[in-house]
């Protein structure tokens, strides 16, 4: 345990509502309406289920014309509403760091991996979307891979969740749970523990004890996969399906690892239809970033032992791959799906990860603080009574820095900060990023050059 108590780092933290306050709130915020069925108030909060693969690219989900299999997640999205523009980060930690603060990642300088023995984390101080839900009456708890902090004394427990499990580093060895480096990553209620079986397998049992046992209160629970992440360590149960189909033995793993994730998601579903909670739960899922493409072998890295993995994700038709600020590395497969409540259809507007935060909030029947400088937009209105998604701004910043993106309304732009290099796509037109337009629309590069400087006066400084 943290040599700060956790009533000390909560005392850090920006005040949320007093519960009275949330209680009493009504409203738009509160409207939780079946589309063509009229508007009518929720009685009761729902439970919330956010999942979220690790690099699965735009076209490694069978929805999206896949040789993958992902029955699952496509019975979710059938069934559900698909987000055809729903963006992340270029990286793993950083689309975390979005999702749970509700700001952009670069707002606290995590623009890349957190890694190797890295002591930078997530600020204690930060409002967190399950310090929120836990004020408005939610349990609260995540099983899998955290990556915001990579020591018990920056886990989960410190960000409002009730319960933690699973590993703190961005990736493991899936059997033995330990780190690329030999360092311990697997805990429970962040207190490093040892435990035999597939991690993938692991954080399913554990998310299925959580949704399973008796409870008063509504909960709030986050599953973040570490598939199809390398290192791939699959049995032949999950990897005999393609053995005919996919001529390439590491996107055979590939495959293989993410069709394990979408039966484990199954898993879940089916706790929620055995507990009679299937039709009081949302269920939300996205990939934190687009794919990597392949994966070389690296003796400093679990001795070696895996690797190498010469065909891996596919973004395509998008461009791009993993740490870049394409579309192919920061628009992933997501969906939202809850029965007898949502519609099916899909949502083509600019949606974000950022949104999540506030719609969520909104949800549980509490109302966000000007103070906490979120970033996103409650996407109920959108969900339930088909109106626009406002427009926004998303800005992206490169693991190194070296590099930044915004993109407004339909106009996208790249800009390499040392070489002052720019590249504009219009994405209604250009959606797979094709032609570069800055030399024919040199004001509109210099207008998004100023909201691009603008968006970085809110960036946290690189420290040197």
């Amino acid at each position: 345990m943290s040599s700060m108590s956790c009533m000390s780092r909560s005392s850090q933290r920006p005040p949320l509502p007093p519960s009275w306050a949330v209680e009493c709130i009504t409203g738009a915020l509160m409207l939780l309406t079946t589309c063509g069925a009229g508007s009518a108030q929720s009685e009761q909060k729902p439970n919330v289920l956010v999942i979220v693969s690790d690099n699965q690219g735009w076209r490694d989900i069978g929805y999206n014309g896949s040789e993958i299999k992902t029955p699952t997640l496509d019975s979710l999205a059938r069934g559900g509403v698909r987000f055809d523009q729903f963006y992340v980060y270029s990286m793993c930690s950083p689309t975390r760091a979005a999702f749970v603060s509700g700001r952009a990642p670069s707002r606290y300088d995590i623009n890349g991996a957190i890694g190797r023995r890295s002591r930078q984390a997530l600020p204690v101080d930060t409002v967190t979307v399950a310090d929120v839900l836990k004020a408005q009456g939610y349990e609260t708890a995540i099983t899998g891979k955290w990556h915001l902090g990579l020591r018990p004394e920056v886990g989960p427990l410190q960000y409002g969740f009730d319960a933690s499990y699973g590993f703190f580093h961005g990736q493991i060895d899936k059997l033995t749970h330990f780190y690329k480096n030999g360092d311990r990553s697997w805990h429970r209620n962040d207190r490093f523990i040892q435990e035999t079986g597939h991690s993938l397998d692991l954080i399913t049992d554990e998310a299925i004890r959580f949704i399973t046992r008796p409870r008063q209160r509504p909960f709030f629970l986050y599953v973040p996969y570490g598939a199809p992440h390398p290192p791939l360590q699959e049995t032949e149960t999950w990897v005999a399906p393609y053995r005919q189909s996919i001529r390439s033995s590491s996107r055979r793993l590939y495959a293989a690892a993410t069709t394990h994730m979408d039966a484990a998601i199954g898993r879940l579903i089916t706790a929620l239809e055995q507990t009679d909670q299937r039709q009081s739960t949302i269920v939300v899922f996205f990939s934190d970033n687009g794919a990597i493409q392949n994966w070389p072998v690296q003796p400093r890295n679990y001795e070696g032992r895996f690797g190498p993995y010469p065909v891996l994700g596919d973004n395509g038709p998008l461009r791009g791959w993993i740490g870049e600020l394409y579309d192919g590395c920061v628009r992933t497969p997501a969906l939202v799906n809850w029965p007898s409540r949502l519609q099916p259809g899909v949502v083509a507007e600019v949606t974000s990860v950022l949104d999540l935060f506030p719609t969520l909030v909104a949800l549980a029947q509490g109302q966000t603080r000007p103070e906490w400088r979120l970033e996103g937009h409650n996407l109920l209105p959108r969900l339930f009574d088909q109106k626009s998604v406002p427009e926004r701004v998303l800005y992206w910043k490169s693991w190194n820095g070296k590099r930044a993106a915004v993109r407004v309304a339909d106009w996208k732009l790249i800009v390499d900060r040392q070489t002052g290099a720019a590249e504009l796509f219009h994405m209604k037109s250009d959606p797979y990023e094709k032609t570069n337009l800055a030399d024919r629309e040199t004001n509109r590069v210099a207008q998004l050059q100023r909201v691009l400087a603008q968006q970085a006066v809110g960036d946290a400084p690189t420290p040197r």
